[in-house]
């Protein structure tokens, strides 16, 4: 009798198994129709299934597979059905697909009476609200969307500002959605980077003016309703700053900071923010600001070096050259480094003042001295360390102790084998290699180096190892490229006129030489950094004329396009060199900026290549 049982007990759930395992292929089966569009094999699963599963996903597939076969009937059928099956708290959405339905088949009136209905049947709370509006905008029903929070908040629901602002986003009313987000940022100030997020994306305030003066009157507005709220203050800097009025921002910021009682936090991200985009004056304000805090704040020593950083790199940076603004800058640098002491903290310090010494004032021995001082610093962050060798190193190749360099260079990728400062101090080794003449182990490391994470290092790499190939590799004589190397290191050692002078030998030793588009080159950089901007336009464009097809060629093209754009304001001529840089060039590393350059001339013009 038992055995009995078992067999019959077994059949039953061998029967029971099948049925569950047929079902759920029937359903696989009408999901892959569904989805593949073959809306007809669907149906005929999607029939029998939803006889016996009528949850919300058949029903949907079910529903939108008879609208994709036009099938009126069945589909009105289908919906009317559910409407009358459904719970009255949900019945809402049902009426939307039937209005969905209608509008298909161009019954606005029978439509429009459906929407009515969802409206009309729409429960308290705010999940209901929601699901309701989202139904109407993916039907583009923006207006009853917006009427479903309206009608929500008379429910009783209320803080729908993020929904309405979204909303009067899709609807192109954007003072509606600036004054929506606003409000919601006074119950949800989490809500900050969501909305600074929205307004860029649909009101572009760096290119569309007027949407900034919008935004900028809502949040004085709303700072005047919420004076408590430091959120709208907030507001007001990330504006100026995204409209790039960083001396605007810098008044709001520091507003906030002395009523905070903060730490400066704020100023330093401006200060960095208006260095980078060359507003130099409030950079210089906002790390004043921070550093008449007091060396006992967080920030003290960063603002102090960051106030001599941005004079240190304008200076060094301009040309020609001022001498006498970096001798008083480097007495400067002597000041607060007696004024602040030996510290890690002034590590930075010490090496900016030491390459001023050694580049600038030919104060090499000071120099090696003041960077020895840093290195022995207890307690020196190894990072920080390896940057101060790294200084030091090139310290030694410009006073030409390159074998001294070599091995500090050597420590440093040591220390950093797989990091951007070990690739660093890897291709400053590879270049003494070069400046020494042995190229083939310059080359050796170079071409490690082209796959540095580091793209700066990474394009200097390709760009001296390809100097090595054209010019070397394939020739049997090799005292030009050596000749050729040396005055590299000239070049960098400062000694220019000795530079020319050994290029000019190479010239007539070897005339017509592989080497002649990247002398040319060298040339003009050295006539431009002397301010003799006629010779440099010739070098340039003897360049561009008659080696426009070797690797020189983009480079040569690029300077003449900066010399007529930034020194002889020549917007005509410098637009033509950027846009022949664009269609000549297409692979060349000054594509990106040129094109930039050339929007930024013509208002955003963008060039079709």
């Amino acid at each position: 009798m038992r055995a009995v049982i078992y067999i019959i007990t077994f059949f039953a759930l061998g029967f029971g198994m099948n049925h569950v395992a047929q079902a759920q292929t029937d359903l696989e089966l009408a999901e892959f129709y569904y989805n593949e569009g073959s809306y007809e094999q669907a149906k005929l699963y999607l029939v029998e299934i939803y006889k016996k599963n009528k949850t919300n996903a058949v029903y949907q597939m079910y529903y939108k597979s008879l609208l994709a076969m036009e099938d009126f009937e069945a589909a009105e059928s289908l919906v009317k059905t559910k409407i009358r099956r459904t719970h009255k708290n949900s019945k809402a959405n049902v009426y939307v697909d039937l209005g969905s339905l209608y509008l298909n088949f161009d019954m606005t009136e029978d439509a429009r009476a459906a929407f009515d209905k969802a409206l009309e049947l729409l429960q308290p709370g705010r999940s209901q609200a929601v699901r309701l509006a989202n139904a109407f905008i993916k039907l583009d029903e923006l207006d009853l969307a917006y009427a479903t929070y309206q009608k929500a908040q008379g429910l009783g629901t209320t803080d729908f500002h993020y929904e309405f602002a979204n909303l009067q986003g899709m609807r192109r009313d954007f003072q509606g959605m600036v004054e929506s987000f606003l409000e919601l940022l006074h119950t949800k100030p989490n809500y900050l980077p969501t909305v600074q997020n929205s307004l860029n994306r649909n009101l572009r305030l760096q290119s569309e003016p007027e949407n900034g003066e919008l935004v900028r009157i809502a949040l004085l507005r709303a700072a005047a309703k919420y004076p408590e709220d430091t959120i709208y203050p907030e507001m007001l800097v990330w504006h100026f700053t995204q409209i790039k009025d960083f001396a605007s921002a810098f008044i709001h910021a520091r507003a906030i900071d002395l009523r905070l009682e903060g730490i400066g936090v704020a100023l330093m991200e401006l200060g960095n923010t208006a260095a980078a985009n060359k507003d130099l004056p409030t950079a210089v304000e906002c790390f004043k600001y921070v550093a008449s805090k007091g060396a006992d704040t967080p920030y003290f020593y960063i603002a102090r070096n960051e106030l001599l950083q941005i004079r240190f790199h304008d200076l060094t940076t301009q040309i020609p050259i001022n001498i006498e603004m970096l001798k008083l800058l480097e007495e400067d640098y002597s000041a607060s480094i007696i004024e602040l002491g030996v510290m890690a903290e002034t590590a930075i310090l010490l090496k900016n003042q030491s390459h001023i010494l050694a580049f600038f004032l030919d104060r090499g021995d000071e120099a090696i001295k003041v960077m020895e001082e840093a290195l022995a610093i207890p307690g020196l962050n190894e990072r920080i360390a390896a940057v101060c060798k790294l200084e030091l190193g090139d310290i030694y190749v410009f006073e030409n102790l390159v074998w001294d360099a070599s091995l500090l260079f050597s420590q440093v990728i040591l220390d950093f084998k797989d990091d951007p400062i070990g690739h660093e101090a890897k291709y400053r080794n590879a270049r003494i290699s070069y400046f020494t003449g042995d190229f083939a182990w310059a080359q050796t490391q170079l071409d490690a180096l082209k796959a540095s994470t580091s793209k700066l290092i990474s394009n200097d790499a390709i760009d001296l190892s390809l100097l090595i190939t054209d010019n070397f590799n394939l020739d049997t004589i090799f005292e030009p490229m050596e000749m050729y190397a040396r005055a590299d290191l000239l070049v960098m050692q400062k000694k220019n006129r000795a530079a020319v002078l050994t290029l000019d030998t190479l010239l007539t030793n070897w005339p017509g030489h592989a080497l002649e588009d990247e002398i040319l080159i060298v040339k003009g950089d050295l006539a431009l950094l002397e301010g003799d901007i006629e010779s440099a336009l010739e070098f340039y464009s003897e360049v561009a004329e008659l080696h426009f097809d070797d690797i020189t060629g983009d480079d040569a093209l690029f300077k003449l396009a900066e010399i007529y754009d930034y020194e002889l304001n020549d917007s005509v001529k410098a637009e033509e060199l950027y846009e022949r840089i664009v269609f000549e060039y297409s692979g060349s590393l000054h594509v990106i900026q040129a094109r930039k350059r050339f929007r930024e001339m013509n208002e955003g013009e963008i060039i079709e290549q």
